[in-house]
């Protein structure tokens, strides 16, 4: 396999060689990678991106139901197609589409790839309808959607594409790679005259080459699909690099194909150009028309349209006079288009049978279009009719089948003038007359060219609505009462004995416990299981507990637990009510009268004097313990040490005695800083001590604050300094009745002949240095209700949730947004011991972090047993219990099986008082995002929804709101903007070479940013707003130098027509002392003023935009950096600045030295994280062996330790000679050795000195965070896990790795350490932007990805700047283009949006929770409030009569799937498909083969034919549950890497018996929908079907006048009317059909309809047979192109199908009763041994056995070993032999084709039997055998 491997990975660099040829080119497009993802919600967001023309068209013009067969077709149908894809309401306003009119022979010629191959021969015909569509766009969307915009360029190559591209800031590019898909394959080759696809494919891909190289990711249009708001795309990733730069600005290579075809364009050029003057003439005698109205009126007849119409016919009967009669027909039919109704024109086919007379009428046709295409495309042409007000009709120039109904039927009639209206035939002599003023001609119809033919007569179609089954629930009738239906009572569903009766659920949904044993205690068999369960509960809880003891508060202090007890209270203090002093602890005398009033009064009196006396002492005391603490700080050298000794001391202080000596320690700090201060001074470098200038401020600033005052000494010597410095004194401070002098003499420095002045005025030192210690208040004020001072947007959010209403909170990371969701648990846990809070966080280690927090946060006591604070319940694991817990934290999916199980119904959920949903914008995501807008609407309670990053929070708010109000809850939004620390951005630039010999010391006093060190480019966010168009983003923020900045710009470049306000002078607009809400109100006027100046193109900004973004653009590097501890002058190591692992070292190490770690590096790579990790390890290593080679110090050491040693062996074994009886005083002596020795070896260096531990300068760890002992504790149970051994070694050296495929242990000790501050570098993914508690003072974005978007940005950026810890944070971009960076501070956040979210599973799931809760009052409210809903999701319209026609038509579905009974009651397999809802639609295709025996007659054959039928089992589940598809062009692939794998890579087709059954249940749901569709038409939809999407054209006349000539067809009622334009009725060929084309006005999503595409349109990826076949990972790496991240959560995904499956077969056969002992947790079998790992550790030290296959790697799949298994006690095996028969891959792959055709035959027999439970028996039996060879293939693959 090694070899097999090595020759994939050559041949994915060989297709890469040589891109000029032709082959080359297709060579290297199947080298790149791609991804699907959703556009919208997932990549681009609001972001702008660039759509190819001519792909869209080629997509458009190759759909099926498009009539193109040899005849025209209606070019009005083309513009819907387009408008159809352009449309949809998520994309809308942010493209631009731009066309090309190549001319120069090196070039593509674009135009032509709009052509579907196969129908190459109508070319002129698709031309002239690409140059009708571009028209029509252009023209007509400046007044529907002005922000998109339609371009024409020559070719890619056109330097004004260039410049557009420049200046447009387009996110991607979206176009067709030319691939056809299996249909147009085979029908490309049956077409005569059909033309080569090769040229277009290489001309397509030569393009996306272009694009790439430009440095653009490509989205594939061919490969667009819509599912509700989401829009799903493969993206085509590359690099610039991936082509030589040699050839960077060479124009595209010409193929031999494409240089055939230049002569052939340049003729088309000469013949386009004659019609010019021929144009002009015409338009000048045209009368006059407006085109607004489409009606009859002869002022109106000559619109755009009609006049192309006009002058193409006079055009050609100038040539051609003989052609009249078919310009008649023509002109006729062109006047029927404008009195004909849309709906009207539905006409019957026509089959010509006089072939010459068609050969004739075909080459006119093409005349006609060649003619009108070169009026269209005429600059003349368009500035006449731009002119015109109006809209641009010319979208409904042609018609064929109404014209060929012309020709055959009223052309050449003898009383053909009798068969028309009166108003056409004014109309069509109106016409004629001018058409004879061009051409001579009189225009009449004639009989001469009559062509006849036979009237193609359609399958009838039933206009009757069929009936459907009875249903009637109590529940559900009042909200399905408007909807009228026929109801057939006899056609009843079928059923057999065997799935007639009623299921009856034992088991939880996912978990293989009971529903109702999870309440109770764990049930243990035996003394040994007890005892390993406890030690697991325990080894866990210590986990937990080391977890909690990371976690700080925002103040950066360690948590402190309370205790929580139930009290009873009339209503929580309100906002309104603050106080400042605490309430008395002392009990009240509540006693009536005046007795004894005297003596309790005294009483108080003496008791607080001896509470005064004892302060007093107190303070005494903590008075002289400073003195002498200070005294010790004296003595210290160096004034940076004291400033540092004197804070800690400080920060580690009592509240207290914090009163009493914060003033005092401000003070005493402020000495050392004056001392460096004044030697900047003395050495006239004030400019490189401002950052202690602005500490000195600060300091000053926090004296004024002092919570225990300021009193008169230490007011004058503050106030002394200030005026030395000329800072501003603001005189608030608190004052103090204390006349105490400090302990020392505070002495400002002198400096002679120099001032201490900063030099700079007041104002402009606070915001160009001060801007981080600003002071923060935002209206804070005290608060009873939690223990620090909120600011106002905090006290509105504790108001709401005291008032028990729901609250959408949006603030940035930093902002204060934590302490909500504690507030509200502690809410819930004072109330009572019954209330439940539900915590859902979006990922399991969020889950984690927050029990953590609660275990750290609150203790409670409890009456009964079985209750506890808190529990964590997902899929792999739980905490405590669940359903006895007050805080349950979980994840979207068990909450909703939580929220949907019926024996919850009465118990459980009626107690939830409040649900939070932390991270709500997971709401967007594309795969789980339904799941959290199902909990919004079923939320049984009030919520609390948190964000940092919604792009539309009102919007989002709203639905919120008319969510929560249907469910009786108040909504409130608080909306907070800002950041409690700013975030400094810079671009990094790697030095060209490195040295490093170490770390050395850092010491950076003061230091903030990173501004002036080498290799960091300050990125000022103004400069990221290159593209005016894009506008600024709300949330770009600018700190206080930024916005000085800013106006110093903008002062300097103003003009009289463009000035600044004086009222923006900082001096006018800031205080005196500046705070950072005087900076934000700044900011907005600043922010407000560069906008108007953004807008307007004649404003300055361009010239104060490149200000600021010239610095950036210079590019250059430093020559060589030199780490602090390299002694001597070295050259270094040359750097390869792609190398982001070679880049990284020399980054982070520029970070040490400027004290600005710990850091996160995002990488969003998961292999890019290790190998960025692995190289920073390998090179800090090779340079610690390299030291230690060279260092005399080093050597010293080495020297001293073995002597150390040598000495200790000695002296050991001498101290315990003494014989007994011998001498006392050697005895004696003896022991004194023994002490001495003791003693010298507590005080010597050497006792925990480690020679292999890393050294101190080749470490980023803080070794003094974390003891020893406990870091050789992690290191012990990672080597437990089996994590890799660099790994560890990286965590020694302060190094990690945090990814989803990590190990969960290793991730949690990352965490731990990081928080801990031993960990100060981490390489992530986007696994810790979630919410995770790791902030860090810098962030990192190393290298660019298709996944960093605008939203992930932000997500990461804001770990930086940690609360309590920094007051600034830095964001550094390093290996991410300049354009991309700009790219992400400038763009807008994505708009949420959800998901149709009543799926059909969920009806299921709703008449469960109903039918077996007995109608609790639970499951009828979640119902009621799920119906009752106005807007059902999230960018949805208001259509709740279509929701309910949509509830309705489920509900038949799932009756005549007998999944439901008449009353709603659940049948059969229910449980089986509710089981499986997280697959949707392939749970119901996997019910559809059990229900119709497939299954059993598969399985038939378990025992005697076991290999193969699991091979065909696992064919059929692939289909269902792995649809993942592959690129179209993957096709070609084939030959290239499929052939030379072990993968097949495109999955075989289904089994014939497996295919004809899901195809025959896909036809009976279409039945079910079409008669939905046609009911909601039926009922609710009234007016024509007329107008253009996007556009708004309305199109057809409005004449009711009955032309039966025409032999219209009866209109469609479900259809839309313009596809029925080609001949298409109301009878649908699929879901797809009937979704994509129903009439306007009807709702109909395709991802909540249950079936799966039978065939699939596109190939589907084979890579879950193909591992299931060779259990490999390189294999689906390279030749199934899964990516090596994903590889282990889509095995695992499948591992959990397989395990529901087997679960829930045995819960319905009963099989053995519930046997708690041996019931796991449903999961995946990665996550199993992931959980197992720990509950299999029973010592200390692994055995030798257990730590080789814990540390084993992953078998190299170089034979295969195929294990005839014998499962005893389940079913009889015929295969009793255990043996291992291996096979090389080769021979692997060789029987996986060969037997495709076995898959295929359906080899075994339909016995009555199989439809017995004993079928089902084997079923269970195949299913069982089937997890357990594939969980062992994902166990292997896995360790």
């Amino acid at each position: 396999m090694d070899t097999e491997i090595h020759d994939a990975e050559s041949l994915v660099t060989e297709v890469q060689g040589d891109e000029t040829s032709d082959i080359g080119i297709l060579d290297w497009y199947l080298g790149l990678r791609n991804r699907t993802l959703d556009l919208v919600g997932d990549y681009a967001g609001n972001e702008r991106f660039l759509l190819e023309g001519d792909s869209l068209l080629l997509h458009c013009f190759s759909d099926t139901r498009i009539d193109v067969e040899g005849e025209p077709y209606s070019m009005t149908l083309l513009p819907v197609s387009v408008a159809n894809q352009l449309g949809h309401k998520q994309a809308v306003s942010n493209f631009y589409t731009w066309f090309s009119y190549g001319l120069s022979s090196n070039i593509i010629y674009h135009e032509d790839l709009c052509i579907p191959p196969q129908n190459y021969a109508l070319k002129p015909l698709y031309l002239l309808a690409r140059s009708i569509i571009i028209r029509h766009l252009t023209r007509n969307l400046i007044e529907t959607h002005p922000e998109i915009e339609i371009h024409n360029f020559s070719s890619v190559h056109d330097p004004d594409f260039r410049k557009y591209l420049e200046s447009s800031g387009i996110y991607f590019v979206m176009c067709h790679d030319g691939a056809l898909t299996t249909a147009e394959s085979e029908k490309l080759y049956l077409v005569v005259g059909a033309g080569d696809p090769d040229w277009q494919k290489i001309a397509l891909r030569r393009m996306i080459r272009h694009f790439i190289r430009s440095g653009f990711n490509v989205a594939l249009a061919n490969g667009l699909e819509v599912k509700d708001t989401k829009v799903m795309a493969m993206i085509v990733e590359g690099r610039r690099s991936d082509a030589p730069s040699s050839r960077k600005n060479k124009p595209i290579a010409t193929s031999s194909a494409m240089a055939e075809k230049a002569p052939e364009k340049q003729m088309e050029k000469m013949h386009l150009n004659q019609h010019s003057d021929a144009i002009d003439g015409f338009l000048r005698a045209i009368p006059p028309s407006r085109s607004e109205d489409t009606s009859s009126s002869s002022t109106n007849l000559f619109t755009e349209r009609m006049s192309l119409m006009v002058y193409a016919i006079a055009h050609l009967l100038s040539n051609n006079p003989e052609e009249a009669p078919l310009a008649s027909a023509l002109l006729l039919h062109a006047v029927l288009l404008i009195h004909i109704p849309l709906s009207d024109r539905r006409v019957k086919e026509i089959e010509f049978s006089d072939t010459e007379r068609l050969r004739v009428y075909r080459s006119f046709l093409e005349e006609f279009a060649v003619t009108a295409r070169a009026a269209l495309d005429s600059n003349h042409w368009k500035q006449h009719f731009d002119e015109v007000d109006g809209r641009c009709d010319v979208a409904d120039l042609l018609d064929g089948r109404l014209l060929k109904m012309v020709l055959s039927t009223i052309q050449g009639q003898p009383d053909a003038m009798a068969l028309l209206p009166q108003e056409v035939l004014r109309d069509f002599n109106s016409i004629a007359s001018v058409v004879k003023l061009g051409s001579g001609v009189q225009l009449k119809l004639q009989k001469m060219h009559h062509l006849t033919g036979q009237i193609l007569v359609p399958p009838s179609q039933r206009d009757v609505i069929p009936s459907v089954l009875p249903f009637s629930n109590p529940v559900f009738d009042h909200h399905l009462a408007s909807i009228k239906i026929d109801v057939d009572v006899s056609d009843a569903a079928v059923m057999d004995g065997r799935t007639a009766r009623i299921f009856k659920e034992i088991t939880h949904w996912h978990n293989k416990r009971s529903l109702d044993s999870i309440r109770g205690a764990k049930v243990i068999r035996n003394d040994k299981e007890g005892q390993r369960h406890l030690r697991a509960n325990q080894r866990y809880m210590d986990e937990m507990m080391k977890y909690a003891a990371s976690l700080t508060n925002a103040a950066g202090k360690i948590l402190d637990p309370q205790t929580i007890t139930v009290r009873k209270e009339s209503k929580p203090p309100s906002s309104s009510v603050q106080t400042n002093t605490k309430q008395s602890d002392f009990p009240q005398n509540t006693k009536k009268g005046g007795k004894g009033k005297n003596a309790v009064s005294k009483g108080k009196e003496l008791a607080q004097a001896n509470i005064n006396a004892k302060r007093n002492a107190d303070a005494e005391k903590t008075i002289a313990s400073w003195a002498n603490v200070r005294a010790g700080f004296d003595k210290t050298s160096g004034s940076e040490a004291r400033y540092q000794k004197a804070m800690r001391y400080l920060e580690d202080l009592a509240t207290d005695k914090t009163k009493i000596l914060e003033a005092e320690v401000i003070l005493y700090s402020l000495q050392p800083l004056l001392e460096i201060w004044s030697g900047f001074c003395r050495a006239n470098r004030k400019r490189q001590g401002y950052r202690v200038a602005a500490l000195i401020w600060n300091q000053i600033r926090r004296l004024w604050k002092a919570a225990g005052g300021v009193n008169d000494e230490v007011l004058t010597q503050a106030t002394t300094v200030c005026r030395a410095l000329t800072f501003p004194y603001s005189g608030e401070t608190i004052a103090t009745d204390s006349a105490r002098k400090p302990t020392f003499v505070f002495r400002i420095p002198e400096v002679p002949s120099q001032t201490l002045s900063v030099g700079l005025s007041p104002h402009e030192f606070q915001l160009l240095h001060c801007g981080p210690y600003m002071d923060r208040n935002m209206d804070s004020k005290p608060d009873a209700r939690v223990s620090f001072n909120p600011d106002g947007w905090q006290r509105t959010v504790l108001d709401e949730l005291d008032a028990q209403h729901s609250v959408f909170v949006v603030a940035p990371t930093s902002a204060g947004k934590t302490f909500i969701s504690f507030y509200a648990m502690e809410q819930v846990l004072r109330a009572d011991d019954n209330g439940v809070l539900v915590y859902v966080a979006p990922t399991k280690a969020l889950v984690n972090q927050i029990a953590a927090e609660v275990q750290a946060r609150f203790s409670k006591r409890y009456e009964h047993a079985g209750k506890s604070v808190w529990a964590i319940h997902t899929r792999e694991y739980r905490v405590n219990n669940p359903i006895g817990c007050q805080i349950l934290v979980t994840v979207p999916h068990i909450l909703q099986i939580m929220l949907l199980s019926p024996s919850n119904a009465k118990s459980w959920a009626p107690r939830v008082k409040r649900i939070i949903f932390d991270e709500i914008h997971s709401i967007g995501q594309a795969e789980d995002g339904v799941v959290w807008e199902q909990l919004l609407l079923l939320a049984p309670c009030p919520i609390i929804a948190l964000s940092a990053t919604v792009g539309n929070p009102e919007q989002f708010n709203d639905w919120l709101t008319s969510t929560q109000r249907s469910s009786g809850c108040e909504m409130a939004m608080i909306k907070h903007e800002h950041r409690y620390s700013d975030l400094r951005k810079f671009l990094y630039s790697p030095p060209r070479r490195f040295a490093f010999g170490g770390l050395g010391k850092s010491s950076m006093l003061g230091a903030v940013g990173l501004d002036e060190v080498p290799g960091f480019r300050f990125f000022h966010p103004v400069a990221s707003l290159v593209n005016r168009s894009r506008g600024m983003p709300a949330d770009l923020a600018l700190e206080a130098r930024d916005c000085l900045s800013l106006w110093k710009a903008m002062v300097t470049h103003q003009t009289p027509n463009y000035p600044v306000p004086e009222e923006l002078d900082p001096k006018r607009s800031c205080p005196k002392t500046i705070q950072k809400s005087n900076v934000i109100d700044w900011e907005k006027k600043l922010k407000k003023l560069l906008i108007s100046w953004m807008a307007d193109a004649n404003a300055p900004f361009d010239k104060v935009l490149q200000d600021f973004s010239a610095p950036l653009e210079a590019v250059g590097s430093e020559e060589l950096q030199v780490s602090p501890s390299t002694n001597k002058a070295i050259t270094g190591e040359k750097l390869d600045h792609h190398d982001l692992g070679q880049s990284a070292l020399p980054l982070i190490t520029s970070l040490y030295e400027q004290n600005a770690l710990p850091a996160i590096l995002f990488n969003f790579d998961r292999t890019a994280c290790e190998r960025i990790a692995k190289a920073i390890l390998d090179r800090l290593q090779q340079s610690e062996t390299l030291w230690k080679k060279e260092s005399p110090k080093w050597k010293s050491t080495m020297e001293g330790y073995e002597k150390w040693r040598a000495a200790s062996m000695v002296k050991a074994p001498r101290a315990v000679k003494a014989k007994k009886g011998g001498d006392k005083d050697a005895e004696r002596t003896s022991k004194a050795d023994m002490e001495r020795d003791s003693a010298e070896r507590e005080v010597s260096q050497y006792e925990s000195f480690d020679p292999e531990d890393p050294c101190e300068d080749f470490s980023f760890a803080d070794m003094n965070k974390v003891l020893d002992a406990e870091m050789k504790d992690y290191v012990k149970q990672l080597e437990w896990k089996g994590v890799a051994g660099w790994l560890i070694l990286a965590l020694k050296r302060g190094l990690g790795v945090h990814h989803a495929g990590m190990n969960r242990k290793y991730r949690q000790i990352v965490e731990i350490l990081f928080r801990k501050g031993y960990l100060r570098v981490v390489i992530a993914t986007g696994t810790l932007a979630l919410g995770i508690n790791m902030p860090c003072k810098t962030v990192v974005f190393s290298g660019d990805s298709v996944f960093l978007t605008a939203l992930n940005f932000r997500q990461c950026a804001g770990r930086a700047g940690r609360r309590g810890f920094d007051i600034l944070g830095n964001v550094i971009f390093h290996g991410i283009p300049y354009e991309k960076a700009c790219r992400l501070l400038s763009s807008r956040l994505p708009d949420l949006n959800g998901h149709f979210p009543i799926t059909t599973t969920l009806v299921l799931r709703l008449f469960s929770l109903l039918y077996d809760s007995k109608n609790s009052t639970y499951a009828q409210r979640a119902i009621n409030s799920l119906l009752s809903q106005p807007r059902l999701y999230l960018g949805g319209e208001s259509f709740k009569d279509q929701v309910l026609h949509h509830v309705r038509f489920s509900i038949e579905y799932l009756r005549r799937q007998q999944l439901l009974g008449p009353s709603g009651e659940p049948l059969n397999f229910t449980s089986c498909v509710s089981h499986l809802y997280f697959t949707e639609n392939s749970a119901f295709a996997f019910h559809t083969l059990l229900k119709g025996g497939y299954f059993h007659g598969l399985c038939a054959g378990i025992n005697s034919k076991q290999q193969m039928t699991l091979r065909q089992l696992m064919l059929v589940m692939a289909h269902m549950f792995g649809r993942r598809p592959c690129r179209q062009s993957d096709i070609e692939f084939m030959e290239k890497i499929v052939k030379k794998s072990s993968s097949i890579v495109f999955l075989p087709e289904l089994p014939r018996r497996a295919k004809e059954i899901l195809q025959r249940h896909n036809q009976e749901t279409l039945e079910t929908f079409i008669t939905y569709v046609k009911t909601f038409a039926k009922q609710h939809v009234t007016g024509e079907d007329r107008t253009l999407p996007l556009t708004g054209v309305q199109v057809g006349g409005s004449d009711r006048a009955v032309i039966d000539v025409l032999n219209s067809l009866p209109p469609t009622a479900a259809r839309s009317h313009f596809v029925a334009l080609s001949g298409h009725s109301d009878t649908f060929t699929s879901i797809s059909d009937l979704c994509s084309s129903t009439r306007s006005g009807i709702f109909l999503e395709k991802a909540v309809i249950p079936q799966i595409d039978i065939p699939s349109p596109v190939p589907l990826n084979a890579y879950l047979y193909d591992f299931f076949m060779h259990g490999a990972i390189k294999p689906l790496e390279i030749a199934n192109g899964i990516g090596k991240g994903d590889v282990w959560f889509l095995l695992n995904d499948f591992s959990l199908v397989l395990a529901t499956v087997v679960t829930s077969l045995e819960n319905f056969l009963k099989e053995a009763p519930v046997d708690e002992s041996e019931m796991m947790n449903l999961s995946g079998q990665g996550d199993v041994m992931e959980a197992d790992v720990g509950e299999e550790e029973e010592s200390n030290a692994p055995s030798e056995k257990s730590s080789k296959i814990a540390t084993a790697k992953a078998p190299e799949p170089v034979l295969k070993a195929k294990k005839k298994k014998v499962v005893k006690d389940s079913w009889d095996a015929s295969d009793s032999d255990d043996e291992t028969v291996f096979t090389s891959p080769e021979e692997a792959a060789s029987t996986a084709r060969t037997s495709e055709s076995l898959l295929g035959s359906d080899d075994y027999s339909s016995s009555a039997g199989s439809s017995s439970e004993d079928g089902l028996l084997n079923v269970l039996t195949a299913f069982r055998l089937l997890k357990a060879e594939f969980d062992e293939k994902f166990k292997a693959m896995w360790a």
